[in-house]
């Protein structure tokens, strides 16, 4: 893939997806949001990638949206019609929502390996994502509310599943910065490192470990998973049957017996 803004690189079935702005700290500028959506949509198509980590180049995972991507909305929605000014707005949201979207309803799943900074429109980003792990200087922030904006890309809509509503609250109403020791402790991420370091290596056993399993059963699981978070426990009993109807009888489970019955570790097709 040739990204501007993003380094990929696929070994042994990960995909290591890196934000590459360092000089300036990773921040989300238009042509980022673009990437971030195509390299998403490659990665689900490509059958030899079965999990994605996505990290930071530099000293930061990011500082989140390009505050000249904002100022330079205006100009960009500018219409002598105010209606047709602010549906231009309303488009350009919605479009930068899917960008984000694109990592949920990517197949495989993806981890954020957050260090530095976590602000704002990379609150965003990291709630797409299936896990969090971070390293212990990571910091995070609800940031939109000190620019005055509601955030709008799916923090309000999707932190509220990962930590309690309170706690939500509290953070997008002031915008406090806290660390990656209070974010563990509120449930935002699973696990945190000594150091960015440490935290590389984790989440590279980590996804070697999800790779090695069987690539069909792990995406029925993140298929069930992201279902059932939004329906009820009978729509989501039902939809694993029809689902298991469909997936279940496969060369993966086939593979998985036989594997155990030799005492051999299963190798699944891609």
């Amino acid at each position: 893939m040739n990204l501007e803004t993003l380094s990929v690189a696929v070994t042994d079935g990960v995909a290591a997806i890196e934000l590459n702005r360092p000089d300036k700290a990773n921040a989300m500028n238009h042509q980022m949001w673009q990437d971030i959506r195509s390299g998403f949509r490659a990665l689900d198509e490509m059958a030899e990638v079965r999990v994605a980590v996505i990290s930071g180049r530099g000293k930061h995972f990011t500082s989140g949206i390009d505050l000249a991507m904002l100022a330079g909305l205006r100009d960009q929605i500018r219409d002598a019609c105010d209606g047709r000014a602010r549906e231009k707005l309303r488009r350009i949201i919605l479009d930068m929502q899917d960008t984000l979207s694109s990592i949920e309803r990517c197949r495989k799943p993806v981890v954020a390996a957050i260090h530095g900074a976590c602000v704002g429109g990379c609150i965003d980003l990291i709630t797409c994502c299936d896990m969090r792990y971070a390293s212990a200087e990571a910091y995070f922030s609800v940031k939109e509310i000190d620019v005055g904006m509601t955030a709008d890309v799916g923090t309000l809509q999707r932190l509220p599943k990962l930590v309690p509503d309170g706690i939500v609250r509290e953070l997008a109403y002031t915008g406090r910065r806290f660390d990656a020791t209070e974010a563990r402790q509120m449930g935002l991420v699973t696990r945190v490192y000594d150091s960015p370091d440490d935290l590389r290596k984790e989440v590279a056993e980590i996804a070697a470990t999800i790779a090695a399993k069987s690539p069909l059963s792990i995406r029925g699981i993140k298929e069930m998973l992201i279902y059932s978070r939004d329906h009820s426990v009978p729509d989501g009993l039902n939809y694993i049957a029809t689902w298991n109807a469909a997936m279940l009888m496969s060369d993966d489970l086939t593979e998985a017996m036989v594997a155990a019955g030799e005492k051999r570790q299963p190798k699944f097709r891609d």
